[in-house]
């Protein structure tokens, strides 16, 4: 009795703290307003949202191990001689970031299974980043008003791969000095400046005594805070504009369905964060990587077999491998186009046309309005194709950083391996792109038959005169609205120009006009843009498959679908 009245006492101390200290802070800022906001507001519940989850939690996870392994870290290159519990390494010359990975990995208690457990937790963040933007990507999800989004996770990604890059160097291994000689290499490519770069960024001639400790300053301050203030600036533009959802009963373009943060969203991320952890704990428990004892201390005469770089940046590997040996001389300078090209222009250009494309999109469609709705990839199939041929652009990349392997594993030339890959990388791109978009017009028409004739229910009827028919049900409402609801622009027009009669067919589910724009190019302007504008549109979305919809049903869309700025003008 008297131990059941000291804990009630306890509780009650605790929850008038909870509510005195809630009552000072809401005082001094706005919490209460901001709490009741917050939690309130409603989570769309869809597989593929956990995909950003998955990136947050692992760098969650990357941030916890990261500050256990600094505690044990040395990244000083000064050289000794080594006697720790390795044998096989005792007696060798290493430096002190070196001896410290061997001494968190033998000596430590659960050095080794946090180091794992790091490493295995930046693979599965950056996989994760790539996954998420490319749901994004194909889901349309970076329109109008998330292109700064778009952007945040754009160099969120490139940060990622730096941040992965000056963690995989710091052991100072053998494989990861191989990789230090390889960015030693792109950094003096540069034309005219390429030398006094590298000196600049490694105190000398490589390896020189200075790279590790900047690189160390690069991982675990510089970028992690670049990335931490990234993410909250992308959680908090999530909050602001709100989730984007998938289209559904109940849900349009102007609202957003789900769960509320609290309680329903909060138990669920928040037993999700355990699962990512146990998932990468248990990877980091049985899943050996980077055993840098295997490897051995960098010497720059020696490099192993089998040398691969983590898969992030693979594509820069199989870039170099593929680019034939070009070089330049002029003017006492040595031009490596070899390396330049492959490992500056290239990822140059891949990444600005990542951030540029929203705005070319939004350019080519002339739509200004909000979209709020998911896409499904099928209803856009030129985008969907030039995503696919992205990702197969890249894969032969990655296939091609391991050319050497594939050709050992096979039993081939790695001369005749290298040219089958530099064809696959011209022809596989568009190759894909073709599949892809005609994969997407065959799914519209498959979703236009399912509209007009059901479903099959299994069941075969033979009529009197013997002919045999397949039964149909008509499609279940949820799955009716969920095909209907797509939002697809037509493709603009030249001012003046008129289709002849009988060419044009309807478009399902309207054609957009808002905003002054859409169905026609905007006034203004040079012709030839505006032509190079109306032909970009009509590759665009010329291709569609018209939906079997009536006109009432195609005002309901056009409603449901309508941007919220439109609504808002129309109501007042």
């Amino acid at each position: 009795m008297l131990l059941h009245r000291h804990r009630a006492r306890m509780r009650e101390r605790a929850r008038a703290a909870a509510a005195g200290g809630f009552t000072g802070a809401d005082r001094r800022l706005p919490v209460a307003e901001l709490s009741r906001q917050l939690m309130r507001k409603a989570f769309p519940d869809h597989w593929s949202f956990l995909l950003g989850e998955v990136a947050l939690y692992s760098f969650a996870v990357l941030l916890l191990t990261g500050v256990y392994l600094t505690l044990f870290f040395d990244p000083s290159m000064a050289e000794g001689v080594y006697d720790g519990p390795y044998a096989p390494l005792q007696g060798v010359s290493v430096t002190q970031a070196y001896a410290s990975t061997m001494e968190i990995s033998f000596s430590v208690r659960g050095g080794l299974l946090i180091r794992q457990i790091h490493h295995w937790a930046a693979l599965v963040f950056v996989a994760a980043v790539a996954v998420h933007m490319l749901r994004v990507f194909f889901t349309g999800a970076f329109r109008r008003p998330r292109e700064g989004n778009w952007v945040i996770g754009v160099t969120l990604f490139m940060l990622a791969m730096l941040e992965g890059f000056a963690g995989y160097s710091l052991p100072d291994d053998l494989l990861s000095g191989t990789g230090l000689r390889t960015a030693a290499t792109i950094v003096r490519s540069i034309p005219v400046v390429g030398t006094y770069l590298e000196m600049a960024v490694f105190g000398g001639q490589f390896p020189g005594e200075v790279i590790l400790p900047r690189l160390y300053i690069v991982h675990v301050l510089l970028v992690p805070g670049l990335m931490l203030a990234l993410i909250a600036a992308h959680l908090i533009l999530v909050v602001y504009l709100k989730h984007t959802h998938w289209a559904g009963q109940g849900r349009t373009n102007r609202n957003v369905v789900g769960q509320p943060m609290f309680p329903q969203f909060t138990a669920k991320t928040t037993g999700f964060f355990f699962l990512v952890f146990g998932v990468l704990t248990v990877l980091g428990a049985v899943a050996q990587i980077n055993p840098v004892w295997n490897y051995g201390p960098y010497r720059a005469d020696q490099i192993s077999t089998d040398v691969q770089p983590d898969w992030y940046v693979g594509f820069l590997e199989g870039a170099l491998r593929l680019m034939p040996p070009w070089q330049t001389e002029a003017a006492g300078h040595t031009v490596m186009w070899n390396v330049f090209i492959p490992a500056l222009v290239l990822p140059g250009l891949l990444f600005g046309v990542l951030y540029l494309y929203p705005y070319a999109e939004r350019w080519v469609t002339g739509e200004r309005g909000e979209r709020h709705l998911c896409d499904r990839p099928r209803n856009a199939p030129t985008r969907t194709g030039l995503g696919v041929a992205g990702v197969v652009f890249y894969a032969v990349l990655l296939v091609a950083g391991g050319n050497d392997v594939v050709a050992f594993g096979f039993l081939l030339s790695l001369e005749a391996t290298t040219w089958v890959l530099r064809v696959a990388l011209v022809v596989a791109p568009p190759l894909a792109f073709v599949i892809a978009k005609r994969l997407c017009l065959a799914l519209q028409e498959r979703d236009r038959r399912r509209l007009a004739r059901g479903v099959e229910t299994g069941e075969v009827t033979q009529s009197v005169s013997g002919g045999l028919s397949e039964g149909h049900r008509p499609l279940p409402p949820a799955a009716r609205y969920r095909i209907l609801m797509r939002d697809v622009p037509a493709p603009l027009k030249l001012e003046g120009h008129e289709e002849p009669e009988g060419l044009e067919e309807p478009r399902a589910p309207r054609e957009r006009r808002e905003g002054g724009e859409g169905a026609r190019a905007g006034e203004g302007g040079p012709p030839r843009r505006r032509r190079l504008r109306v032909a970009l549109s009509g590759w665009y979305y010329g291709d569609v498959v018209d939906l079997p919809a009536t006109d009432e049903q195609r005002a309901a869309i056009a409603e449901r679908t309508r941007p919220p700025e439109f609504a808002e003008h129309r109501e007042r």
